[in-house]
């Protein structure tokens, strides 16, 4: 998830589009750039890894007087953050000036063709691509040859192009990724997000998948990808421009809750191809490790290690190899016996966490393969790792993880399936079955926060005063449990347990009664059956029910009080989906109750001491 914001009209570009970057910081702070094209044709381009101050740093004595512009703040996901792979990106001929967010999946086929055919690619990145493509379809009509570049890519994307021969021009295109535009007078604006422009007009157009827009001064023409005319309604938008940064939600775990479906496509993205092939190109430099090793060790801590819960299951179902996962702050102090046929997979939101990265040095120090899972390029961890898997979510500004979490479990059974397949252990039969899933996994995260968001308020303020909650689940909803206590405790200070469901027998059943409600994640699986029992356990004890459900299940509201209802998806990826009225109830009650939402009490979003 980058930051994108374009201007064209009578005023200085430069200011309006430092201060739009400035309004989507918190969208990509790996680094930032921009290009500006004066009256004479000038380009003037710089870009600066690090912090937005970098750039503005490094412009303020020399920024040109022009009236058009672009400008972009990145997350890095191709190619390391630094001042070569910062957008914007040029083409050869130093005319085509391109920003972009998303993930070009045939990036790779594009770039091949392109050098074979003469062009000389500098960066690592799947957007120069995109500038030389245009490169090769210009005619003379900028939005022409954005088209037929279009016609080429797969994959997600918000783009903006600009030509120095084209001085009040600007062409964006969205496919899956948003991309908006402003309109006030004789000025035109384009943003990723109503955010960056906000303070200068609140007549935007939200722009659709496939759509074109033709952006000048005057107005913006819109088609698809083959020219045809495509009407789009103007709305006013009446949010301040500090709801704006929020998407106008109240806090930013509500819009990191909703981004989930945009934040799994591109961890999808490039990764599954339609013909229900699951490929990793990030380990394919570890195939003759992965043939060797004999077992496989996770270790994670807090939503990360429930996220490994769930890969270390899919690891041994589909490897045949044991596969755990630990704790990483107990796994440095009680390591099992390692060595070099024992493959370690450090799974970190931030990159930065001290607990998982200890114990990732202790295993390499042991001669260990390592495999990172993160959400940060350049971060601690990915200097500890043989190969890094991206969960390619953007950032995420709520110390309470939520999209994070869900493309961490999504990355965790891609990563499975990826080294099952290595191996050969992985059915044919079982890598469709799997791909299916994982292409449906977006539209089906869309309709759980559908079904749940709109009734989630009123659940939340039924059971606000209750004395406690226990979480239970089996087998693969046993993670979305644990991460649903922890959801709530962390944002509501409300205690939670999460436990599987075979244990409330044990003991933590001795809990339950009116005022201390069981919430169980019901979801279809293996051992349904097993948690309904378990659930009728907690009905005996007076304890009132919610349920976590599949779609069609006839029986559920037999036993529970309240449910939300997900789509039926891969038993590996439940918990992606289960995840999610969790999460909007955890923020409902913690919003109830008046916490601080985005930044609770005692809590950081990244832990980097043990």
């Amino acid at each position: 998830m980058c930051g994108i914001v374009g201007y064209t009209g009578p005023r200085e570009a430069g200011p309006i589009l430092i201060e739009g970057l400035r309004r989507l910081e918190y969208r990509g702070y790996d680094s930032a750039g921009i290009a500006l094209v004066d009256e004479d044709g000038d380009l003037f381009v710089e870009k600066k890894a690090g912090k937005l101050s970098n750039l503005q740093t490094a412009i303020a004595d020399r920024t040109p007087h022009a009236a058009i512009g672009l400008a972009h703040t990145r997350w890095a996901t191709h190619g390391r953050p630094n001042d070569l792979n910062a957008h914007p990106h040029q083409d050869c001929t130093g005319n085509i000036t391109v920003i972009h967010n998303g993930i070009i999946e045939n990036f790779s086929e594009l770039r091949d063709g392109l050098e074979a055919r003469g062009h000389t690619l500098t960066s690592e990145t799947d957007t120069e691509a995109i500038a030389h493509l245009v490169e090769e379809s210009y005619q003379g009509d900028l939005a022409d040859a954005v088209r037929a570049t279009l016609r080429q890519l797969d994959g997600a994307y918000a783009i903006v192009v600009m030509h120095r021969n084209e001085i009040s021009r600007l062409v964006g295109a969205r496919q899956d990724v948003p991309l908006v535009v402003g309109r006030h007078g004789e000025e035109s604006f384009i943003a990723s997000d109503v955010a960056a422009i906000l303070a200068h007009t609140n007549r935007i157009i939200f722009l659709e998948e496939g759509d074109v827009a033709d952006v000048r001064p005057s107005g913006v023409v819109i088609t698809d990808v083959e020219g045809n005319p495509r009407e789009r309604a103007e709305t006013i938008i009446d949010w301040t421009p500090e709801a704006a940064e929020k998407g106008g939600f109240d806090h930013f775990m509500a819009k990191e809750i909703h981004e989930q479906p945009e934040a799994l496509r591109q961890c999808i993205a490039g990764r599954v191809s339609r013909a229900g092939q699951i490929h990793l190109d990030e380990i394919a430099g570890l195939s003759e490790a992965l043939a060797s090793i004999e077992r496989i060790e996770l270790v994670a801590c807090g939503s990360a290690y429930y996220a490994a819960l769930v890969g270390a299951a899919a690891l041994e179902e589909w490897t045949g190899l044991p596969a755990r996962a630990t704790v990483g702050s107990e796994f440095r102090y009680s390591p099992p016996p390692l060595n070099d046929r024992t493959l370690v997979i450090a799974v970190t939101q931030s990159g930065e966490t001290a607990d998982t990265i200890a114990p990732t040095r202790h295993a390499k120090e042991q001669g260990c393969p390592i495999v990172a899972v993160t959400n940060t390029v350049g971060s601690a961890i990915t200097r500890e790792a043989d190969a890094v898997v991206f969960l390619q979510a953007g950032p995420e500004i709520a110390v309470a993880a939520s999209k994070t979490f869900t493309t961490q479990v999504t990355t965790l059974v891609i990563l499975a399936a990826a080294i099952a397949k290595a191996r050969g252990s992985l059915a044919s039969e079982a890598e469709q079955a799997l791909a299916d899933a994982l292409h449906a996994l977006p539209a089906a995260a869309q309709r759980a926060l559908d079904a749940s968001a709109p009734g989630a308020p009123a659940i939340a303020r039924r059971y606000v005063n209750s004395r406690g909650f226990m979480f239970v689940g089996r087998g693969a909803t046993m993670p979305a449990a644990l991460e649903g206590a922890l959801k709530l405790k962390e944002v509501s200070y409300v205690h939670a347990e999460g436990y599987a469901a075979g244990e409330l027998k044990h003991g933590p059943i001795s809990l339950l009664d009116a005022e201390y409600p069981l919430v169980a994640v019901a979801t279809r699986s293996r051992v349904y059956d097993k948690l309904i029992s378990n659930v009728m356990e907690g009905r005996a004890r007076d304890a009132r029910v919610i349920a976590v459900a599949t779609e069609g299940d006839e029986q559920i509201e037999r036993y529970a009080d309240d449910v939300w209802w997900v789509p039926d998806t891969h038993e590996a990826l439940s918990p992606v989906l289960a995840i999610i009225p969790l999460q909007l109830f955890a923020y409902h009650v913690a919003v109830a109750r008046g916490t601080d939402v985005d930044q609770p009490r005692n809590l950081a979003k990244s832990v980097t001491v043990e």
